[in-house]
C-alpha cells in the first residue's frame, strides 16, 4: 500500500535537503535558494521528522551527512529532476492540444528527423513534439514515451514495431585524406586508419567482407560512440569512416566527404518506430507514425534515384 501523501516530504523540504547535501553546507544551500540558513535548517528538520531519521550531523561546527542522508540524496535528486522536467514539459506545450514524446537515436534525430519536423508541425500545428535521445531500448511506459525510433530487429518489449527503412553504409573520407594516402578504392584501406563505431564493433569486418576485401586489422582504429562524431572525424581527415548513407547526404553533396566505390552496402538491421501496444490507432500517435513511414519511404526513394544517377 502506498504511503499517504499527507505524510510525504514536501518539495520545499526535498529542495533544501538536496542543495545542502550537494554543497555540504547549509549556508551555501541558503545562498543558492535565496533563503536564510535558519530556513534551510528548519526545512531539513521537518524532513528528518517526516522520515524519522537523522540526515545531517554537526561535526566541529560543520554539517556532515549521515549514512541515511547519503543513501537518500540520489533519490531526492532524481525526484526533483523528474519534477522539473515534467513542469517544463507542461509549460513548453502550453497552447497545444496534444503533446507527443518521441525517443530517437541521437544522430538519427539531428541529421534525419529534426530537419523534417517542420513539415509535420505545419501539417499538425496543434501538436507539440518533444524529442529525447534513446540509444538503447527502454521501458516506453516508464519514461512516458509515445514512440521510439531504433535500429536493429523489430523487437521491443510491450511495443509494436513499424518498419521505416533499411540501412546502407557507405565508406567515406575527406578529399585531402584520400589524396594524401593515394586511396583509389577500398583495397587501399590497408594503409588507411579505420574509424571505428562503438555501437557497431563488427561494422568494418562485415563491410569489407561483403566487398570481397581482405584486411588484416578490421577492428583497429580510433573509437567513437556516435555516428555524428565519426562523421566529423572523417571530415577532419582522421581516417576512413563507414556511415549510414542518410547521415552523409549533405557532406557528399558539398564535397567535404567523398564516397568510395563498392558502397553503399546494406547492413543486417533496419530502422523501426516502436509504439506501445494498443496506441497505434490513437489519432496523434498514429498520425506521427504514418508521417514517419511516409518520410522514410520518400528519403529512401530519393537516395536510390541519386545512386542510379551516379551521385
Amino acid at each position: 500500500m502506498a504511503i499517504p501523501r499527507t505524510i510525504m516530504p514536501s518539495i520545499q523540504e526535498l529542495t533544501a535537503f538536496e542543495a545542502a547535501g550537494r554543497h555540504g553546507s547549509f549556508t551555501r544551500a541558503a545562498d543558492e535558494l535565496s533563503l536564510t540558513q535558519s530556513a534551510i535548517s528548519k526545512q531539513i528538520r521537518q524532513l528528518e521528522d517526516t522520515l524519522g531519521v537523522v540526515l545531517f550531523e554537526r561535526v566541529k561546527g560543520k554539517v556532515v551527512m549521515t549514512v541515511a542522508g547519503r543513501a537518500f540524496l540520489p533519490s531526492a535528486t532524481r525526484l526533483l529532476g523528474d519534477y522539473a522536467t515534467a513542469t517544463h514539459a507542461v509549460m513548453a506545450s502550453a497552447g497545444s492540444t496534444a503533446t507527443l514524446k518521441l525517443g530517437v537515436l541521437p544522430t538519427f534525430a539531428t541529421r534525419w528527423l529534426i530537419p523534417r519536423l517542420p513539415a509535420f508541425l505545419s501539417r499538425h500545428p496543434e501538436i507539440t513534439v518533444n524529442v529525447v535521445t534513446a540509444p538503447e531500448p527502454f521501458d516506453l511506459a516508464a519514461r512516458s514515451v509515445d514512440a521510439a525510433i531504433h535500429f536493429g530487429e523489430p523487437s521491443w518489449a510491450q511495443a509494436e514495431c513499424v518498419y521505416l527503412c533499411d540501412e546502407a553504409v557507405v565508406a567515406v573520407a575527406s578529399p585531402d585524406y584520400i589524396r594524401r594516402l593515394a586511396l583509389a578504392d577500398p583495397a587501399d584501406f590497408v594503409r588507411a586508419t579505420l574509424l571505428q563505431q562503438a555501437s557497431r564493433p563488427s561494422l568494418w569486418r562485415d563491410w569489407l567482407g561483403a566487398a570481397g576485401i581482405m584486411h588484416p586489422t578490421p577492428f583497429r582504429g580510433p573509437l567513437f560512440d556516435q555516428f555524428a562524431m565519426t562523421s566529423e572525424a572523417a571530415k577532419a581527415g582522421l581516417g576512413v569512416a563507414l556511415l549510414p548513407s542518410f547521415l552523409v547526404e549533405r557532406e557528399l553533396s558539398d564535397g567535404s566527404l567523398v564516397a568510395f566505390e563498392a558502397s553503399p552496402i546494406p547492413t543486417s538491421g533496419a530502422y523501426y518506430v516502436a509504439v506501445p501496444l494498443g496506441r497505434r490507432r490513437e489519432p496523434t500517435v498514429g498520425g506521427l507514425v504514418d508521417w514517419l513511414v511516409e518520410q522514410a519511404a520518400a528519403s529512401t526513394a530519393a537516395r536510390r534515384a541519386a545512386q542510379r544517377a551516379g551521385a
